[in-house]
């Protein structure tokens, strides 16, 4: 399963569910094999299998439907492992606890997660009594920021269908000139046909500039996508030093802006990119200062107040969306879930280019 942004890119590399034993082996390998792939040393391979274990471990123990989500974060000339593990479990009454050496659940290697958000270059954990944890820890070759990738301004998983070997949705993002934009597509049907035509949406995306406006590369993607599967489309432009979003969409993805206890939904106009669309069309919407971004394809269902009635808006945008899937994704599609976080743009400064 491959993510596409324009940079940088992000690929699912496997969806391991811990129920078995035999599933964190699986998890500490694969994990292994893909540091091995983007030539990590060995050592540091070897650092990441320890964490790996532990997390599987922990939820092999303790997890209720407890899955590992291996990543490949990559740029140009630089490239991240990140793992994303998240349950139904019951949850983590004290972080800071479980953070100490020597502290762990039984069953584990006995070191905690302290071992690995000490192995890991970026850690970050949510977790509520009776609902579950998600965390994500990121690995660079080295003890050192990677430029290139730079701070978590926007993340995106997708999950496939039962019984398929490509995603049939996919996303991009691009960065740069005081704007955060964003970009979906859910390719109609399953399978590779499917994902051929979300992949085309994302090629078109990335290759527009800023001045492009959503619904004119709306437009432009609906033309590419003639003679394909065609799918849904949405892309929302967030102009972070004017505080204003412009977004359009074509069909069922679900867009949203939320805040503290709200979620206000952005519009999208029927019909299928590719194939039918009589109105194109952008709107506008306030951005609140802290406010959040997030796109899904319909393998979520638009019935989730998750991330809305708890603090988790506080968190990076790969735990909003890990959450998000977890909770409100559905088996019986593809699933894809955006989520930008402009505020991380304001507050620091940095500009993409």
């Amino acid at each position: 399963m491959t993510q596409s942004a324009c940079l940088p890119i992000a690929e699912d590399v496997a969806w391991i569910h811990v129920e078995e034993p035999s599933a964190v082996g699986r998890a500490r390998r694969v994990a292994m094999a893909l540091a091995n792939q983007l030539g990590f040393s060995d050592t540091r391979g070897a650092e990441i299998g320890v964490a790996v274990t532990e997390i599987g471990t922990n939820l092999r123990a303790h997890a209720q439907e407890g899955v590992v989500l291996v990543r490949s974060i990559r740029a140009s000339t630089e490239a991240a492992v990140e793992i994303v593990a998240m349950d139904t479990g019951p949850g983590i009454a004290n972080l800071d606890l479980l953070r100490r050496d020597g502290q762990s659940t039984a069953g584990t290697l006995g070191i905690g997660l302290g071992a690995v958000e000490r192995l890991a270059d970026s850690f970050h954990i949510a977790s509520r009594p009776d609902a579950g944890t998600v965390l994500a820890a990121r690995f660079h070759p080295g003890r050192k920021p990677l430029t290139q990738i730079g701070p978590d301004v926007a993340a995106g998983i997708t999950r496939v269908i039962r019984g398929e070997e490509e995603c049939g949705d996919a996303y991009g993002v691009r960065r740069g000139d005081g704007r955060l934009s964003l970009m979906m597509c859910d390719g109609s049907g399953h399978g590779p046909l499917a994902a051929s035509a979300a992949q085309a949406a994302v090629r078109v995306f990335c290759a527009q500039d800023t001045a492009a406006t959503p619904d004119d590369v709306v437009g432009m993607i609906h033309a590419a996508l003639r003679g394909s599967r065609g799918g849904a489309v949405a892309v929302a432009d967030i102009d972070v030093r004017a505080g204003r979003i412009r977004f359009a969409g074509l069909g069922n993805i679900a867009a949203a802006i939320l805040g503290p206890g709200s979620k206000h939904g952005m519009i999208s106009v029927p019909g299928v990119a590719g194939h039918q669309a009589r109105t194109i069309r952008a709107y506008e919407y306030d951005l609140p200062a802290d406010a959040v971004v997030v796109l899904h394809s319909d393998g979520l269902t638009e019935r989730w107040t998750t991330v809305v009635d708890h603090d988790l808006l506080a968190g990076t945008p790969v735990l909003i969306a890990a959450t998000l899937l977890r909770d409100a994704g559905t088996r019986s599609d593809d699933a894809c879930v955006l989520v930008g976080k402009p505020s991380t743009i304001r507050a620091g400064g940095h500009e993409f280019r």
